[in-house]
């Protein structure tokens, strides 16, 4: 790890003058790519500056410690070397983790799809509840949303949702998210007080561009048809929804969110692109160790994931058995302290298999 390190503080010396190198401003694109490259290691560089500093002031410690001629100043050393070495012990873990394999998707904006599952028009209402989550999640990180094909039902709820969010590292929160969530409590239509359990699959998938997937017209069916649902009064006299058919596997994505039949069309073909890519690299990650698989999960819609208790105010993430006894602010799109311990997790899945 040390030798890694040593290595990527030399390449970040180098980078740094070649962002100041006139003859490297000159060439735009050489510059961008130098200052990303920089970028992208300057997190694990700065932590190892600090760990570097750190032993340099248990040497110096220790040398005042092994001197002894001076008390006081050897009683203070004692009192300095016990919190840097502490230090030196978090700054090691945190290298750790630093160190691990990025995820090359983490950047990208997501496409989110929710889906009503087990309960009737309650998980449809349910499915709502989610839609409004991520909303509000999206809206304290400042990053926008846009609806791209939602189906309501008649008492307001969702029978499917697919919608994307923008901003900078959108997937790398949102991509533990993946999988059946369960809600418990009473319906309103419930007349005896009887808690119902419904469910919603969540989907979450990065925005895939052109280089990350290629997709051959050939394989493609392409059908329109009038819009419908509420609204559809204003948007149903063309034929401007798109329903496109991946045939090769099968997907199909349909948009009618906008009026323009063309506009439709490019954004059922960004779902479409994110599907076939998700579709093709879980088919490659089905052979995930065997430990990470039971810690923070496949991503599998049918993985139920987490457990939504109105009765008891609370919330369950099942692959790391964490619960929050804070359900009203979670569904307002609080999830930082569950996705930083999902996020962890994954990380001392990778420590622990090796990866």
């Amino acid at each position: 790890m040390w030798e890694k390190l040593k290595q990527l503080k030399e390449q970040y010396d180098r980078l740094t003058e070649q962002v100041s190198d006139p003859a490297v401003i000159a060439d735009t694109e050489k510059w961008r790519a130098a200052v990303k490259e920089r970028s992208a290691i300057e997190p694990a560089v700065q932590l190892y500056e600090r760990w570097l500093a750190n032993e340099k002031t248990v040497a110096e410690c220790r040398e005042i410690i092994d001197d002894g001629s001076d008390k006081d100043m050897t009683a203070l050393a004692k009192e300095e070397l016990s919190s840097a070495l502490a230090a030196g012990e978090k700054l090691e873990e945190e290298l750790k983790y630093e160190l691990l394999p990025k995820d090359p998707d983490d950047d990208k904006n997501v496409i989110v799809e929710i889906r009503a599952g087990a309960g009737g028009e309650e998980a449809g209402l349910f499915a709502a509840v989610l839609l409004r989550m991520y909303t509000r999640f999206a809206e304290r990180m400042r990053w926008k949303v846009r609806e791209i094909d939602i189906g309501r039902t008649d008492l307001g709820g969702v029978k499917e949702a697919v919608f994307m969010i923008t901003g900078k590292g959108a997937y790398s929160r949102l991509k533990y998210e993946s999988g059946v969530h369960r809600v418990q409590r009473v319906p309103e239509t419930e007349s005896q007080g009887r808690i119902h359990t419904s469910t919603a699959t969540v989907a979450v998938m990065p925005e895939i561009g052109d280089l990350d997937v290629k997709i051959d017209e050939k394989d493609l069916k392409i059908d329109t048809y009038r819009s419908g649902g509420a609204g559809g009064q204003y948007v149903n006299k063309t034929e401007s929804a798109i329903r496109i058919t991946h045939l090769p596997t099968g997907i199909v994505v349909t948009c009618q969110d906008e009026k323009s039949q063309a506009k439709n069309r490019e954004s059922a073909m960004k779902v479409l692109k994110s599907r076939v890519y998700d579709y093709y690299k879980s088919k490659k990650e089905s052979e995930y160790a065997a430990n990470r698989r039971s810690l923070v999960g496949t991503g599998d819609r049918s993985e139920r994931i987490r457990t939504y208790n109105y009765p008891q105010g609370r919330v369950t993430d099942h692959r790391i058995n964490r619960t929050e006894y804070s359900l009203g602010d979670f569904l307002d799109g609080d999830l930082f302290g569950m996705l930083d311990a999902l996020a962890l997790a994954d990380k001392d899945a990778m420590l622990a298999g090796g990866e």
